[in-house]
């Protein structure tokens, strides 16, 4: 498996409930999306960066998502190009699921 971290710059600062007005909108999109483990959304304290951590079954699985498509919807949508930087992910602690899993 594998870790993206997603960020960009938002054009003026958002408040958490603001964000979680916006993320809520796009939520949609990801539920049930081939690869995809989980997502989480991010909004910085300051509320000037947001973005995403997500689990993916594979790079490949990600890169498919992650098409000129949905970065020109993401540039839309929030007003910046997002920086994506990718993380092997071996180990995975679940506390909520009480599991430990390992990545084949």
């Amino acid at each position: 498996m594998i870790t993206a971290v997603v960020q960009f710059a938002l054009p003026t600062p958002v408040t958490l409930e603001e964000a979680s007005k916006m993320f809520a909108a796009t939520a949609p999109k990801y539920k049930n999306l081939p690869g995809l483990v989980r997502k989480y959304y991010l909004r910085s304290e300051d509320g000037r960066k947001a973005g995403g951590v997500y689990l993916w079954e594979s790079k490949a699985a990600a890169e498919k998502v992650y098409s000129g498509e949905w970065k020109t919807r993401v540039k839309l949508l929030y007003g910046s190009e997002p920086d994506i930087v990718y993380f092997d992910t071996p180990v995975i602690v679940d506390n909520a699921g009480g599991a430990t899993t390992r990545a084949a």
